[in-house]
């Protein structure tokens, strides 16, 4: 809705409006926006100048000039808001930041509890925006983002203990009074019993919904608390009235019906499924905590004179150089200048093997160091990482609103209101039509109305039906975090696959071995040498050889990126890469050469054993397809579901693993961030997508899809 808030000038700073030209465009776009009075271009300033009507206009403005392909200077943030309890309350939240001067646009998601906001920084900024939503009851919580997680989680675990206190209680004294009131209701005192018993829970555990709804009524608004604040306040005034003067009631030939049972049952409720919801709450950030786990706290940083120096995470600066010893997380991105390691980037890529890193390569925070150690420089710290950017995407996914949220949040604002008018109505037709005793009909009509009318279906029938689907969920191994996955997935029509560790094991095995002669008297000696190898395919060849016994064998040499030599005393071994035999001049029998390049065909690693002259055995190291895999795509396929796979592998790996698992469509050398594009694009052509993956490279195109399956 329109806003009439805009008294003055709006000054609109434009970006890449470089000519008169560009100007000219811009002019003749605003001049296609309603509800503007005035405009003009300020090519020096580089700004539009604007006299709006009312805020649309100021929103059609921005939108308008970004059309056109120019942009305008905007800041969006995320805030946390606090006090809202129903998704009445986010539309009612989002309208006010909405109404503040200077805002282009608010989204908030009662799911997440964050406010996006996009407003223009030379008009407004956080702490007004803030004092906009304080005015219509609720906050926002402006901290530190280093602060900001700690405090909200403080925040939500104070708010789960209480909430479970009071469902407890809420049930313990419910009970008796629903007994009471179903089976006991002729014997003695049975009302007086049930108001004791009910008061508590209305007048104590209930109180929030009576404040909350008193805040909204102080800011001529109505939310889900009005309801059951109207609703359970009414039935428990007016069952105390007909406990009190049941004879009122009796010398005009009616009963003196009760309702403490109404009252105390629907807080109780209410209070049992807002403990679920802020339980499932907790559950959203997880994906966003594990990301943020990937970091150190401190890192080693090398000063100017030679000497460590151990810091916080938050006191890295670009250009530092940072000591990452074996084993380390990487803080943030860099360069290597000395030293050479291998490096874990499944989080990014999701491929098993580690990286050879050395001199000039690149790192990224998130990533593991191996057995090696090094030194990089700073080139990205803070937000400026990859796995800060990662963070930044699945959050906003998260926090963005499918069309069918948007339609329940636009049925949310109008709820309650057309519930009380239904009441008033109601009670306004008896009093009119209801002959005798028409206001003691109108009054009880009225109140039946707004009991049943409270959201008993958020409090019980929808917690109940993801209490036991979750719970049948979990039975199969299958852990099902709410409702709507379970609504959306019965609509999924394409399925996107990651490589590595969904349709594959996720690690490097020995899938073949093939032996030139006396296999039995080497096994010992290859054994041992990959056991001192730092190489981490190097663990797949010494788990496939798990039930052999090593032969001793002297070091001699880790030659970094191809390979490992060693001696038994009489014969000098290695086992490594192609490069290794070549430069050492150890020629490959023809059979040997014949399996390793069937091999190599097939995408898979190859390396070689061999003594000092020949090559004694080849071996054939792969991520393996899982055994169930095979047989799920086809299932998949005959249902006709469309289905994708996505890998950060390379194209001959993609299209060997296709060919193997039956599937026609699949994309090699994919990125983390673009694999959440492919998904938007599937979207875009009106697919319901399920994204199925299993590392948190995957995370965002799991928070992008509709519906998301991690394994």
């Amino acid at each position: 809705m329109a806003t009439d808030i805009y008294k003055d000038t709006v000054y609109l700073p434009l970006e890449d409006v470089e000519s008169e030209h560009c100007a000219s465009i811009v002019e003749k776009g605003l001049a296609q926006v309603k509800g503007l009075a005035s405009y003009r271009v300020e090519l020096n300033n580089h700004r539009a100048a604007i006299v709006p009507k009312d805020s649309e206009a100021v929103v059609s403005s921005v939108k308008t000039i970004k059309d056109l392909g120019y942009g305008v200077s905007t800041l969006t943030k995320t805030f946390p808001v606090l006090g809202m309890t129903c998704a009445s309350c986010a539309s009612s939240a989002e309208s006010m930041a909405k109404y503040e001067q200077g805002v282009v646009n608010a989204s908030v998601n009662f799911a997440t509890g964050n406010l996006t906001v996009e407003y223009l920084p030379n008009i407004t900024d956080h702490l007004k925006i803030q004092k906009a939503v304080q005015a219509g009851g609720y906050d926002l919580l402006i901290e530190d983002e280093s602060t900001q997680q700690k405090t909200l989680e403080a925040i939500h675990a104070e708010k789960f203990r209480k909430l479970k206190i009071k469902t407890r209680w809420a049930v313990i004294l419910s009970l008796p009074v629903v007994v009471i009131g179903m089976f006991f209701m002729d014997m003695p005192y049975a009302n007086p019993i049930m108001w004791l018993f009910s008061t508590p829970v209305v007048l104590w555990l209930g109180k929030d919904f009576f404040v909350n709804a008193w805040k909204q009524a102080k800011h001529r608004s109505a939310n889900m608390d009005t309801l059951v604040a109207l609703s359970t306040g009414i039935a428990y005034i007016f069952s105390v009235f007909n406990m009190l003067f049941a004879e009122f009631w009796h010398q005009r030939g009616l009963h003196a019906h009760v309702y403490f049972e109404a009252a105390s049952v629907v807080i109780a409720f209410i209070l049992l499924g807002k403990l679920l919801e802020e339980k499932a709450k907790g559950n959203t950030s997880s994906a966003n905590k594990k990301l943020m786990g990937l970091q150190p706290k401190t890192v080693m940083v090398i000063q100017s004179d030679g000497t460590e120096r151990q810091v916080a995470i938050e006191a890295v600066n670009t250009g530092d150089i940072i000591l990452v010893k074996p084993g380390e997380k990487i803080a943030v991105d860099g360069v290597v200048i000395s030293g050479n390691s291998y490096v874990d980037e499944s989080m990014l890529s999701g491929e098993p093997v580690p990286v050879l890193k050395m001199g000039n390569e690149q790192v990224f925070a998130g990533t593991i160091n191996q057995k090696g150690s090094f030194q990089f420089k700073a080139t990205k710290v803070g937000r400026e990482t990859m796995l800060a950017q990662i963070i930044k995407m699945v959050q906003d996914a998260q926090g963005s609103k499918a069309p069918v949220q948007k339609l329940v949040d636009r049925i949310a604002a109008v709820f309650v209101p057309i519930v009380i008018g239904i009441a008033i109505l109601t009670f306004l037709l008896w009093f009119t039509l209801g002959g005798e005793n028409h206001l003691v009909q109108g009054l009880m009509a009225a109140v039946t109305v707004l009991v049943i009318a409270c959201p008993c279906a958020l409090g019980l029938a929808t917690p109940t039906a993801i209490m036991v689907g979750v719970g049948k969920g979990a039975e199969q191994g299958i852990l099902i975090k709410d409702a709507k996955s379970l609504e959306l997935a019965k609509k999924v029509n394409t399925v996107v696959l990651d490589k590595t560790g969904t349709i594959t094991e996720g690690k490097p095995v020995v899938t073949d071995l093939y032996w030139k002669n006396d296999e039995d008297s080497l096994k010992g000696i290859l054994l041992s040498l990959e056991k001192q190898s730092e190489h981490p395919l190097a663990e797949a060849v010494v788990g496939y050889f798990k039930d052999v016994k090593a032969t001793p064998v002297s070091f001699i040499e880790s030659i970094t990126g191809k390979g490992v030599k060693g001696s038994d005393g009489i014969e000098t071994y290695s086992v490594g890469n192609r490069r290794l035999l070549d430069e050492n001049g150890i020629t490959i029998p023809t059979d040997l050469m014949e399996h390793g390049t069937q091999w190599e065909n097939q995408s898979k690693t190859v390396i070689w054993f061999a003594n000092s002259h020949t090559a004694l055995a080849v071996i054939a190291i792969a991520d393996r397809i899982k055994e169930t895999s095979v047989r799920a795509i086809k299932e998949m396929q005959a249902m006709g579901i469309e289905l994708y796979m996505l890998t950060g592998d390379n194209e001959a790996t993609a299209r060997a693993i296709a060919a193997e698992t039956g599937l026609q469509h699949y994309k090699a050398e994919v990125l983390p961030e673009h694999k959440a594009d492919f998904v938007k694009e599937l979207q875009q052509r009106g697919q319901v997508v399920a994204m199925v993956g299993d590392g948190i490279n995957d995370s965002t195109a799991l928070a992008t899809a509709d519906v998301s399956i991690a394994m």
